[in-house]
């Protein structure tokens, strides 16, 4: 549901209707050079992109810097969140 030009209370009433019953809700308004927007999106999934993490070998280094995780600029993995 996309609401605007809406009263604060009619917002809010109709923001509950919709999340009780598992409906995306988005609101807004602009006045001027000012504006508002929300968005109630219930439980949802999404996918994150991460860095990947290289594991560091003990057997060549060792000590607080062999510990420490390297990590691949150039390798990344998504994450469902």
């Amino acid at each position: 549901v996309c609401l605007t030009c809406c009263s604060r209370e009619s917002m809010v009433r109709i923001n509950q209707i919709c999340h009780k019953n598992g409906v995306k809700f988005f609101t807004g308004d602009v006045f001027g050079y000012h504006g508002y927007m929300f968005a109630d999106l219930g439980d949802h999934e999404f996918v994150e992109e991460k860095p990947k993490v290289a594991k560091a070998s003990s057997a060549v280094e060792d000590g607080p810097e062999a510990k420490r995780a390297r990590l691949e600029p150039a390798e990344t993995t998504m994450v469902k969140k």
